[in-house]
């Protein structure tokens, strides 16, 4: 029995999108994609009605991460889902809750749990942020019609992250994240809106007006050139992999392929960018229990000033840039080991929970029918192999997300350098899912030997 059998009454009454009945073509998904993100962006312009003027946003040097637009009913992005994710991983990961996640059931039990921790969370992290004077009313008579506006956003979110998921290219989560980093690097890179300081507030036009003016200032530019950098070496890393020689065997289901040999390909960064998802969403909740915790007067995590944590663990765990390392090393220090280590440690469990390990990949390697050349085909061969290569894989590429978005925040990058790895990421992995659904729709037979409908 799965130890959330219990919660199945409170499953039962939860909404959820219907997964569609047959396989959709390219351009459905495509539709449904498009639709979701254009849907997205007009929900980010749509302010809080009774905020008062001059909030400070306490999570901008993660808002990237959160995929929210602070002030807009969005402001808690996906804040709540990755936490309900990283809540769950972690109990999962430490056996306080017993699932087996290669049944069908208990990963169905799994995905409606984190759907309603989503919906509690959502809650907890709106009455915070409202309550504690981080999004302040206009008048004590706007409180709960802020938190209210902040949940239907938020909700809304939780919905369009799954209508993504079963009807669209990739997930909500990735695409938000996207969405926005690639916004933000727009907008600051050409905007023509007036700035602080007499000139365009873009990169390029405020450039080019100093070259008109005859006071060209080249150090403008080191956020353009550090998102280039950040760009090129998480392309890089994403293009990397260790190929394992296989050969085709008996396929079950299809026949006897003859002769076929080929290589298994095991992406470098093999967790993807989740371990930074999660990281920078833990990050974010240090801040929100900082200020809870000050609010009920205890404040063992830190003293708030305007939102923001100015010292204790809050300040310690707090995005340094460039200019703390040489003001604040240990600050500096402190952050990069709890970023990596928390990006290792997420590494490990995002695998083993998603049916990444050598376990399962193995058994998915056998049932196809394919075995290592010079070695007897079984699942026991194909595991010890895959085991030689899939853990270490597990670390390293937890420690290079981890520090290659230690390093771009401190560049201070356009769309802040964490934003710019995920977006990376996703947009490559969005890429070779399209060009996969693509390849299947021209080829019927192909879709058939893979296992599509």
């Amino acid at each position: 029995m799965s130890s959330l059998e219990v919660l199945e009454p409170i499953f039962k009454v939860i909404p959820e999108v219907k997964s569609p009945v047959h396989r959709e073509d390219f351009n459905e998904k495509l539709k449904w994609t498009a639709l979701v993100l254009v849907l997205y962006f007009f929900l980010t312009q749509i302010p809080l009605y009774g905020l008062a003027p001059g909030a400070i946003d306490s999570f901008a040097q993660l808002r990237a991460v959160m995929a929210g637009s602070f002030g807009s009913i969005l402001t808690l992005g996906i804040g709540p889902i990755v936490t309900a994710s990283i809540v769950l991983q972690l109990l999962v990961g430490s056996n306080l809750l017993d699932l087996d996640l290669s049944s069908h059931k208990d990963k169905s039990h799994f995905q409606a749990t984190q759907k309603v921790l989503s919906i509690v969370f959502t809650v907890f992290e709106a009455s915070v942020l409202v309550l504690t004077g981080n999004l302040v009313p206009i008048d004590g008579s706007y409180t709960w019609l802020l938190i209210l506006q902040l949940v239907l956003g938020a909700l809304v979110i939780i919905y369009l992250d799954e209508v993504v998921s079963k009807w669209g290219f990739g997930s909500g989560i990735g695409l938000f994240i996207a969405a926005g980093v690639c916004q933000a690097i727009m907008v600051g890179t050409f905007s023509i809106l007036p700035g602080t300081d007499g000139f365009l507030a873009g990169i390029i036009p405020k450039f080019i007006q100093q070259i008109m003016a005859g006071t060209p200032n080249l150090a403008i530019l080191i956020p353009l050139i550090a998102t280039i950098i950040v760009f090129l070496v998480v392309l890089y890393g994403e293009a990397m992999r260790v190929e394992i020689p296989i050969s085709h065997g008996s396929v079950r289901g299809h026949g006897r392929i003859r002769g076929s040999v080929g290589k298994y390909p095991l992406k470098f960064v093999y967790s993807s960018n989740m371990p930074v998802i999660l990281t920078s969403a833990l990050l974010v909740n240090v801040t929100l229990f900082a200020n809870v915790f000050q609010k009920i007067g205890v404040p063992i995590l830190g003293h708030m000033q305007q939102g923001k944590p100015v010292d204790g663990i809050a300040w310690l765990l707090s995005t340094p840039s460039l200019q703390h390392f040489i003001t604040e090393p240990i600050h500096v220090l402190i952050y990069a080991i709890f970023f990596i280590g928390c990006c290792m440690l997420f590494s490990y469990l995002w695998v083993e929970i998603s049916g990444l390990n050598a376990k399962k990949i193995s058994e998915q390697l056998y049932n196809s029918g394919i075995q290592i050349p010079g070695f007897r085909s079984s699942k026991r061969q194909l595991y010890k192999i895959l085991k030689k290569y899939i853990p270490a894989l597990t670390i390293i590429s937890g420690i290079y997300v981890g520090l290659i978005a230690f390093l771009a925040d401190l560049t201070g990058a356009l769309g802040g350098g964490t934003g710019v790895l995920l977006t990376v990421g996703i947009l490559h992995k969005l890429y070779e899912e399209m060009a996969e659904e693509q390849l299947m729709s021209a080829n019927p037979v192909l879709r058939k030997v893979l296992g599509g409908d």
